[in-house]
């Protein structure tokens, strides 16, 4: 949805873009490269796009193929301003969701720090991976990479500059990009990348929601950048709701939350309890444990599946295999 009152803010927000781009062009601001390559996985729209599922369904196949691999994440939302290696035992307030349930899922080390640069020096002394992944990491020009996988909708083909869209580049960044990773079920988005002139090769992939089964309707939550995408979810799935609520993306729970969602999950007749997702359950933390002490919360997990494996897997060797001998 347009924020059409923020009209007049487009053009500061085109001007700080184009101001930082410049800095970058003409080495003001300093491009830093690593001793092992880079694979970037970002978007151009700021939340909501998917990259997190990517970032994992891609970690685990540059495993299954023998890779030693890391991942580098800025960690947003985060408290801690160190230079971490995160743990996956720890919590959201320290390394940020995102990278949290990385780590959690694949099992890979996973590095968090404002510049990534530093994540990637923390890594190379700790982890002895053969690549790093780098998350959310298009607008992240500071690191220098040698593959910039980008996700695109043919929503973004269509939208606007934040704030009055949520694009936080202008649809011309796109020329950067290595590869872009679009939904095999987006008919539209090739044909106008295409139409555009751009012709880096195309991943495809599927999203799959793991939804549980229920006996009664939820009440459903969620703290993400594009809540109605969960719910629309859910009830395709056959999850019968009894309410509904978003929080803002990133939104960090407060006891005081958790006690209100418990009252409303009772006065909406939700006899099945609170679903929420996982990204949401990580950011919880022990407050999310406390509440599930006395109302079932279920969590749905978003998964990435991406298709003709092989060929993404030769690509990535390909542009790895001239980033060594360069």
């Amino acid at each position: 949805m347009r924020r059409l009152w923020a009209l007049p803010l487009v053009p500061l927000y085109a001007a700080g873009v184009a101001v930082r781009s410049a800095a970058l062009r003409l080495g003001v601001e300093k491009v830093q490269r690593l001793a092992r390559p880079v694979v970037s996985v970002g978007s151009l729209s700021a939340g909501g796009a998917g990259k997190t599922p990517f970032v994992i369904a891609l970690a685990r196949l540059m495993m299954d193929a023998g890779w030693h691999v890391d991942i580098l994440s800025r960690g947003y939302g985060r408290t801690d301003t160190a230079v971490l290696r995160v743990d996956p035992m720890g919590s959201a307030e320290r390394y940020g969701d995102e990278p949290l349930l990385i780590a959690r899922d694949t099992g890979l080390p996973v590095y968090v720090a404002a510049r990534r640069f530093e994540a990637g020096q923390l890594a190379e002394r700790d982890s002895g991976a053969d690549v790093h992944l780098l998350d959310d990491g298009f607008q992240h020009r500071q690191l220098d990479r040698d593959v910039d996988a980008v996700l695109v909708s043919s929503e973004d083909l269509s939208d606007a500059l934040l704030p009055v869209g949520n694009l936080r580049e202008r649809l011309g960044a796109l020329r950067r990009a290595t590869i872009f990773a679009v939904s095999a079920d987006d008919d539209q988005v090739e044909a106008g990348l295409r139409a555009m002139g751009l012709q880096q090769p195309v991943w495809r992939f599927r999203r799959e929601m793991v939804v549980p089964k229920i006996a009664g309707p939820a009440y459903a939550f969620c703290g993400i950048a594009r809540p109605e995408q969960f719910f629309t979810g859910l009830e395709k799935a056959g999850m019968k709701l009894a309410a509904k609520r978003a929080y803002r993306d990133h939104y960090a729970f407060r006891a005081s939350d958790l006690r209100i969602l418990e009252q409303f999950a009772d006065r909406t007749g939700a006899s099945g309890g609170l679903v929420t997702t996982v990204k949401d359950w990580v950011r919880m933390g022990a407050l999310g444990e406390k509440l599930a002490q006395t109302v079932p919360v279920h969590t749905v997990a978003l998964r990435t599946v991406l298709e003709d494996k092989d060929a993404v897997m030769s690509l990535l060797e390909t542009r790895l295999e001239r980033a060594r001998r360069d």
